[in-house]
């Protein structure tokens, strides 16, 4: 039997790859070993609890402030024995991060092949965002197998000479995430407080977002709930204390929006559900309110998802203060703007992509 060791160590990771490790676990064609760098600590362990997936490994290499090379040297250093001991026939690596990338460079060190979740995604800046989109490219040049989820990723693969025979157009997992997570008798506190008016959920994080941008984010969002005491903002705040301080100083104290503390993805996924509008740096929310149905303003100058901008479901509202707000207040105050970005399709899966990773892993 094959024996695949799946590599991940934040929450988004965890979302995307859980679906998969289920998949193959139901199926037991295959052997999947779950090794988990502890990248992200709690927000990582609520997403396993949320699958009911335990890991065969937790590194928990997590520190306070710690550094891109730091956290790179350390997988690195971790994921040596965890691959001299399981000698997998396969390393599952997914999207983006840093453990994404130590995991690809340390199996490709022992002659041990890679296949990449998420492959493909672009933006074309290393600096938008980063590092990210540094170390999606690094991750597909060490890849032997890349699961992409559109068309168009598969496009900027071949493009970058990769073969195409060893390229699958499979969807985003995140999709699958959705079937294990949106119950329609969900209940909370929160979604108490987005039921008594107008609802909106926003997600601040990206390490390019710090600074200036955050900045004149944040001041669209609190002038924007000042004008508009009909709304109901509610805004999960990273760990970050970088992200923390913005978002608390910025928006701490109006009545109308809510800062709470991170929330495990059961309740993310419901929340965003039953919003009428998402604000949203995140990649993976972009994914998500595609799916949902509910438009979404992008606060970011660039995305490696564009086919949610051409499909309309996703609206690109960069970072200046007056442009998000001017964006934001017309969505909520034109229904007919609003309904034509709602009704819009999903290019980014259909809820089987775990699947189709599982058929071709069996086969390979």
């Amino acid at each position: 039997m094959k024996r695949i060791l799946l590599v991940f160590g934040t929450r988004p990771e965890a979302v995307k790859m859980c679906p998969l490790v289920l998949e193959l676990r139901r199926r037991g064609t295959v052997q999947p070993v779950v090794c988990v760098t502890g990248q992200h600590r709690q927000l990582l362990r609520d997403a396993l609890a949320a699958f009911q997936v335990e890991a065969d490994y937790d590194l928990a290499l997590m520190e306070q402030a710690q550094s891109l090379d730091g956290l790179t040297a350390a997988c690195l250093t971790a994921l040596g024995p965890v691959l001299e001991r399981e000698a997998p026939d396969l390393v599952l690596v997914h999207g983006d991060t840093t453990t994404t990338l130590a995991a690809a460079l340390a199996a490709f060190y022992r002659h041990i092949p890679v296949g990449h979740v998420e492959a493909g995604l672009r933006t074309g800046d290393l600096s938008a965002p980063f590092p990210e989109e540094f170390d999606r490219r690094a991750v597909d040049m060490l890849s032997r197998y890349a699961f992409a989820p559109t068309e168009e990723a598969r496009a900027n693969l071949l493009a970058e000479g990769f073969d195409g025979s060893r390229i699958w157009v499979t969807g985003n997992t995140g999709i699958d995430a959705l079937a294990y997570t949106l119950r329609k008798d969900y209940h909370s506190p929160a979604l108490d407080f987005l039921a008594e008016g107008v609802p909106v959920v926003l997600t601040l994080h990206r390490r390019e977002s710090l600074g200036q941008p955050m900045q004149e984010v944040l001041a669209a969002v609190r002038s924007l709930a000042a004008d508009m005491p009909e709304l109901r903002v509610l805004c999960p705040v990273h760990p970050n204390p970088q992200v923390r301080e913005a978002v608390y100083a910025a928006l701490g104290g109006q009545e109308n929006i809510r800062l709470t503390e991170p929330m495990d993805v059961t309740a993310f996924h419901n929340l965003l559900a039953r919003a009428r509008l998402i604000l949203t740096d995140s990649g993976g929310v972009q994914e998500e309110a595609a799916a949902l149905g509910v438009p979404a303003l992008v606060l970011r100058g660039k995305t490696e998802r564009p086919e949610g901008i051409k499909a309309g479901g996703l609206l690109l509202a960069g970072t200046d203060r007056e442009t998000v707000y001017a964006r934001c207040r017309r969505l909520l105050e034109d229904e007919a703007a609003w309904q034509a970005m709602r009704d819009r399709p999903n290019p980014f899966g259909d809820g089987h992509a775990s699947a189709r990773i599982a058929d071709v892993l069996e086969n390979l």
